[in-house]
């Protein structure tokens, strides 16, 4: 009829859509938090969706815990963003943002026992972290509190790789998730030229 409003299916279907999207994911990062190893059906279930409407979303499961890994990713981000790190001398801002990192991964548990990806899928991982670390880096490169000698970019890889390595430790039972932030933390610091100034152990 002239005069009349188009159909609203279509866009309802896209909130639709969008709205389990979000549950998915959601039932993701808790269900995996609790059982590392939890399958598709498990977290269908938790989200109130069909194993179909999981694939509809995320291709495979692989695919699901790259976007959990991912929003966890953009949380350390955010909480950096939020803690005018600019602010504090390069030491006490290194130590906490290593403590963000930890207290965001603490509710991502599971990222400690994901299966091992490729070294650029690494990278696509961490991404939304890893300016604010490199531009830290520099910064207490320029200031003197960090080594000057070694490349920025070197320290960020090398960081990487020792939280790769501590990921090992966690998977194979050598260490706990405890641990392996400790034993992490204190050797970036290390790595970088400086030390944990807090007093703790």
């Amino acid at each position: 009829m002239p005069g009349s409003r188009p159909p609203q299916v279509p866009r309802r279907r896209r909130a639709d859509a969008e709205q389990n999207g979000t549950a998915i994911l959601d039932a993701a990062i808790t269900v995996l938090a609790q059982q590392p190893e939890a399958s598709i059906e498990d977290i269908a279930t938790a989200a109130g969706v069909s194993r179909q409407t999981v694939y509809a979303h995320y291709a495979s499961r692989e695919a699901l815990i790259n976007a959990a890994i991912e929003r966890g990713s953009t949380e350390v981000k955010l909480a950096f963003d939020g803690a005018a790190l600019e602010e504090l001398p390069p030491t006490e801002a290194l130590v906490r943002l290593l403590e963000i990192v930890w207290e965001t991964s603490a509710r991502y548990p599971f990222v400690w026992h994901a299966p091992p990806v490729g070294a650029q899928d690494d990278l696509d991982r961490h991404g939304p972290m890893l300016g604010p670390v490199e531009a830290l880096i520099r910064r207490g490169q320029a200031t003197g509190d960090f080594d000057p000698r070694p490349s920025a970019t070197w320290l960020l890889a090398a960081s990487l790789a020792l939280t790769r390595a501590a990921e090992d430790e966690v998977k194979a039972g050598r260490m706990t998730v405890e641990q392996a932030t400790n034993e992490v933390s204190h050797s970036i610091l290390r790595l970088v030229g400086t030390h944990d100034t807090t007093g703790r152990p």
